[in-house]
């Protein structure tokens, strides 16, 4: 879960420059894929109970959210070289950025985000339908790389559930399309969202910085224990580009008692209707492995989960 120290958000150094490239993607064909395969962009261990396992990690939870929406799964290490990161690129439906706690600027995580980021920016303009998720400490690390500009501040909502505040954008958001109208009631009524951060953006600070608000549309805000109202929801105007700070991955797949996870019928719901969403905008993508041998053998089910309850937040955790 986020947990970034102020000390590891500093000016962002990037080369060339992201959002002055932007122009509107053409348009396309619809395409469908019914064989998606989503990548998750593993994480450095830092936890001293971790590290025996494995250097980089995806807590289970993530792989089987975009499971549950009908894609398998490409676990995608920190060690490889820019031509392979290309090569996996051009073989992939979408992307996921999952939530933890590494240096967003100068950690290995976010070089590597930043050059999928850079080539889904550069595919989307060509008309070649590319995806990307951020949950948590990774919509923070979406916000960071479009900006161009460390803009987190202390916006402490850790272990608590909480409704959306949604925006006049919600309601014609691609996200939200496809949530049923009493479900969207309760996701502002209810506890729905599990938030695990202590810093985050805050909507004045996204809505003065002029890259930040020209590429997404803000869709739900909160509030923070210090009163600092913060950005929760975001998705890209023109660019199927996704941002969350909660956990929508915990409400069917976390069970710690310790931690404030939601699991009623309506979070269920909300989880289940989201990773559904996501995995469809994959399908729209034509990325495709050369054969059928290229595509098995990269694929998470080639990978043994650990049981890690008993030392972490996860009930099962992919090491690498």
């Amino acid at each position: 879960m986020s947990n970034v120290g102020v000390s590891a958000f500093v000016s962002l150094i990037v080369a060339g420059c992201f959002c002055s490239s932007i122009t509107m993607p053409q348009p396309r064909l619809e395409a469908v894929n019914d064989r998606p395969v989503i990548g998750i962009l593993t994480q450095m261990v830092s936890d001293e109970p971790m590290k025996p396992f494995g250097n980089t990690y995806i807590p289970s939870s993530y792989v089987k959210y975009i499971e549950s929406g009908g894609s398998r799964v490409l676990p995608i290490r920190l060690t490889l070289s820019d031509a392979e990161y290309e090569k996996i690129f051009k073989r992939i439906n979408g992307l996921l950025f999952i939530g933890g706690a590494v240096d967003l600027l100068a950690s290995d995580y976010a070089r590597v985000a930043r050059l999928f980021s850079k080539l889904a920016l550069e595919a989307n303009n060509a008309g070649d339908f590319f995806p990307i998720w951020g949950t948590c400490m990774g919509m923070q690390l979406l916000t960071v790389i479009v900006a161009e500009k460390n803009l987190l501040t202390k916006t402490t909502a850790q272990n608590v559930a909480l409704p959306l505040n949604l925006t006049k954008d919600a309601s014609t958001s691609r996200m939200f399309e496809e949530i049923p109208s009493d479900l969207m009631k309760a996701v502002t009524q209810e506890p729905l969202t599990g938030n695990f951060h202590y810093y985050g953006v805050t909507v004045q600070d996204f809505r003065e910085n002029e890259k930040l608000s020209n590429f997404f549309n803000i869709l739900s805000t909160n509030v923070a224990e210090n009163g600092a109202e913060f950005v929760s929801t975001i998705e890209g105007k023109s660019y199927p580009f996704y941002g969350v700070q909660w956990h929508p991955e915990v409400n069917r797949f976390q069970w710690s008692q310790k931690l404030n996870f939601p699991h009623s019928r309506h979070a269920v719901q909300l989880s289940t209707l989201l990773a559904e969403f996501f995995v469809n905008e994959g399908r729209r993508s034509l990325h495709q492995f050369d054969n059928p041998e290229e595509e098995t053998l990269p694929l998470i089910y080639n990978y043994t989960p650990v049981y890690a309850a008993n030392f972490t937040a996860y009930e099962q955790v992919y090491f690498f």
